[in-house]
């Protein structure tokens, strides 16, 4: 079990009266503490239900959201990145800056040593699209390479 102090800055956990955010929020971001940092360790996150809207025409757009790090001191609490991925709702942006945006708060967020987002958005006009944007401490830019080298190998 974890301590009170080792809670420290989890709010939205188990906060029945939660408000969804409306707009783009990373301020709804909250980490807790890694009990594991000297150990590499994987963390998936997958959200099916992603919507955002294209800036010029204001039509919704819809993705799966799969996010992939290893952690360092900070982990991103689950609840608060549910809130997060949420406040995109209404938000304006074409799918690889909202992968982008993603990639660079949960960076700012958290300082993993290696993080990557990749978006499998919904066909619009026939044509689908699918951002992948990754990122790796000094020691992990080699797994940067490899990662962003695989993307373009797999297929959907």
């Amino acid at each position: 079990m974890r301590t009170d102090e080792q809670l420290t800055g989890v709010t939205l956990l188990g906060n029945t009266g939660v408000k969804y955010p409306t707009q783009y929020a990373p301020e709804v971001l909250e980490t807790f503490i890694n009990k594991h940092p000297g150990r590499e360790y994987l963390v998936t996150f997958t959200c099916p239900e992603f919507t955002s809207l294209c800036p010029k025409t204001g039509q919704p757009d819809f993705a799966k959201i799969i996010i992939n790090y290893i952690p360092r001191e900070r982990m991103v609490e689950s609840k608060s990145l549910k809130l997060y991925l949420f406040s995109f709702r209404n938000h304006g942006d074409f799918h690889e800056d909202c992968i982008n945006i993603i990639l660079n708060d949960l960076v700012k967020l958290m300082d993993p040593l290696y993080i990557e987002v990749r978006g499998l958005f919904t066909p619009r006009g026939g044509i689908s699209i699918y951002p992948f944007a990754n990122y790796g401490d000094a020691d992990h830019q080699w797994l940067v390479k490899d990662r962003l080298k695989a993307s373009f190998l797999e297929t959907f």
